[in-house]
């Protein structure tokens, strides 16, 4: 039996998706179906754009700005949904550098 990850305004959903190049990130509040802040690898904000890839030391980066993003919208309590991918590599380099930069989950 699959549980759904649900998020709320109070503690959004962090759902984070590979695809073969790039790595996104949402953080979404379900109760209100909307997206409150999202960051990517191909975030036209991001320094150094060309350089991020999908690997671990793009997730890496990337979960930490992405955590800034968060906190600088008010969010530090999230709930990790991590679409079914198993955790590790990738997954578990994001979770640990947003939890660093000071995302609880």
């Amino acid at each position: 039996m699959h549980r759904k990850v649900l998020g709320t305004a109070a503690r959004p959903r962090m759902s984070v998706r590979f695809s073969g190049q790039h790595i996104y990130v949402q953080f979404v509040d379900d109760a209100a179906g909307a997206t409150l802040t999202a960051a990517s690898t191909r975030s036209k904000g991001l320094a150094e754009r060309g350089r991020w890839h999908a690997n671990v030391t793009g997730a890496q980066k990337l979960g930490a700005w992405a955590a800034e993003l968060a906190r600088g919208r008010g969010i530090t309590q999230v709930v990790f949904d991590r679409g079914g991918a198993r955790y590790h590599g990738k997954v578990k380099a994001l979770a640990d550098a947003a939890r660093a930069a000071g995302l609880q989950f």
